[in-house]
């Protein structure tokens, strides 16, 4: 399940990709439609006085972007009978929105080109760099590629993925993927999406050198594959000390990028720290 941020006119809805479909929080578009300043109470009022509405509708609770919380979101049938139960100006635009986005994720899954530059925009809208986004972008392709590598030589989802994907940043940065969100001030966010472009770089070679091994050797199982990790996290290594050595600055560090605004989330972030 991935999640991101995507735009409807001056401000921004987050939606999670789940069972085959985009699910969109519930309390953003309600803050949208009515621009009222306690959205959660709007929908209580509005659950309790139309429970038509949400008859029948799957509205689950899933995990987005903003801290540990959950929110309460629906798939886009769900969001349309919410939009035809609120009288509002936007609800014709954003009826027209819902329609672009399932057009735009047929046209993806048939395009992958298309994702990328869904990808790029995601984070642009975010405020990153082009520098940043092109080797940020790169590093997804060279994670999946890996991910494929793993899946098709018996390497278990979930926790073997982690074992080895720990493996290959310990051997490269002398520290776990958890170690580094602390080192960096997170929590609940993406590592990768705070990392500085080195260090992308660096996580992209040793997953890359790490799968180049794996298809070489014809790595079967955890147990090669994890060989082939140690190996690919110790060439990044390598590497990172070179930078080190020409450059005379740690690659490793606690810069973060948490001071993005982005697009105005303000309002929509601010309304859903109390969202039931």
């Amino acid at each position: 399940m991935s999640n991101e941020i995507t735009p409807f006119e001056n401000t921004a809805i987050r939606r999670v990709w789940h069972e085959e479909q985009w699910y969109f929080s519930v309390i953003d578009v309600i803050s949208i439609l009515t621009d009222s300043k306690d959205p959660n109470q709007y929908w209580k009022k509005l659950k309790s006085r139309d429970p038509e509405m949400i008859k029948g509708v799957q509205i689950v609770p899933l995990s987005l972007e903003v801290g540990k919380r959950q929110f309460i979101c629906a798939h886009t049938e769900g969001v349309l009978r919410i939009v035809m139960s609120v009288p509002s100006p936007k609800a014709e635009p954003l009826k027209l929105w819902l329609a672009e986005q399932g057009k735009r994720t047929i046209d993806e899954l048939n395009n992958p080109e298309l994702l990328t530059e869904r990808q790029a925009e995601y984070y642009r809208l975010k405020g990153y760099t082009e520098e940043w986004i092109a080797q940020r972008i790169k590093n997804i392709e060279i994670r999946k590629e890996l991910t494929d590598e793993w899946q098709k030589r018996g390497v278990e989802k979930d926790k073997e993925y982690s074992i080895l994907t720990a493996t290959i940043a310990k051997n490269t940065f002398g520290l776990t993927p958890s170690e580094h969100a602390k080192l960096k001030g997170l929590e609940k966010e993406n590592l990768r999406d705070h990392m500085s472009n080195l260090e992308l770089l660096l996580t992209s070679l040793g997953e890359e050198v790490t799968r180049t091994i794996a298809v070489n050797s014809d790595a079967k199982g955890f147990t090669e594959n994890h060989e082939a990790a140690q190996k690919g996290g110790e060439a990044g290594r390598i590497a990172l000390k070179g930078v080190e050595k020409q450059t005379g600055q740690k690659v490793v560090s606690k810069d973060n990028f948490k001071h993005l605004k982005g697009v105005k989330m303000d309002k929509i972030a601010k309304s859903s720290e109390s969202e039931d």
